[in-house]
C-alpha cells in the first residue's frame, strides 16, 4: 500500500511542473491594472476640477452654451 501511494505522489510530482506561471503572469497583469486605475482615479481627482474650469473657461471664451 505504501508503494503504491509512493507512486501515485511521484507520478502527481512529475506532472506538476514548476516552470507553468501562467497564475502567476495572470496575477501580475491583475496587480498592474489595478495600479492603472488607481493612477487614473488619482489624476482624475486631483485634475477633475482644473479641466472643467478650462473647459468652461474656453466655452465662455466662444459665446457660452447654445443649449
Amino acid at each position: 500500500m505504501i508503494q503504491y501511494l509512493t507512486i501515485l505522489l511521484d507520478a502527481q510530482i512529475a506532472r506538476f511542473d514548476r516552470r507553468d506561471e501562467r497564475g502567476a503572469t495572470a496575477v501580475e497583469y491583475g496587480l498592474l491594472v489595478a495600479l492603472i486605475a488607481a493612477a487614473i482615479i488619482a489624476i482624475v481627482g486631483f485634475l477633475g476640477t482644473d479641466v472643467k474650469n478650462a473647459f468652461d473657461s474656453v466655452e465662455n471664451s466662444i459665446g457660452g452654451s447654445q443649449g
